[in-house]
């Protein structure tokens, strides 16, 4: 039979990393909406903070599901689309696929095993409170 294996991040890892996003947010003065998903792109961790708009929850979540399964910061997907007409207009009819900043995949060993998003300030506050949350666990950030 032919089959492999696939690692996925652990509930209390992803937790891990909403808490330090968490902190990181509060500490930029944001409400924000973090998710953490699996490597497949599902949600594993959420929080919308008091006072975060209801487009970052699913904009959060899309950053997530964007970064997990492309295995590459939502922010660093735009220079793959910017000078290709028909990849940047047909991928903006995808469902869930974002190309600003604000989603990094979570890698162990080299593989994706999960995502984070972050949406609540400007791109480069949710890439920093993302970012933040990846450093906590001792994970490469990108």
């Amino acid at each position: 039979m032919a089959s492999f294996e696939k690692r996925s991040i652990n509930s209390d890892t992803a937790q891990v990393i909403l808490s330090a996003a968490i902190a990181k947010a509060k500490q930029l003065g944001f409400a924000m909406s973090i998710a953490v998903c699996d490597e497949s792109g599902s949600l594993k961790a959420f929080i919308r903070m008091d006072g975060a708009s209801d487009t970052s929850l699913h904009i959060s979540q899309d950053k997530a599901y964007t970064s997990a399964s492309l295995g590459t910061p939502t922010h660093a997907f735009w220079d793959v689309v910017k000078n290709d007409p028909p990849l940047l207009h047909g991928i903006v009819h995808y469902p869930r696929i974002v190309v600003f900043g604000g989603g990094y995949p979570i890698k162990e060993n080299g593989k994706v095993i999960g995502g984070v998003g972050v949406s609540g300030g400007h791109y480069s506050d949710d890439m920093e409170v993302a970012r933040a949350g990846i450093q906590a666990i001792g994970a490469p950030v990108g």
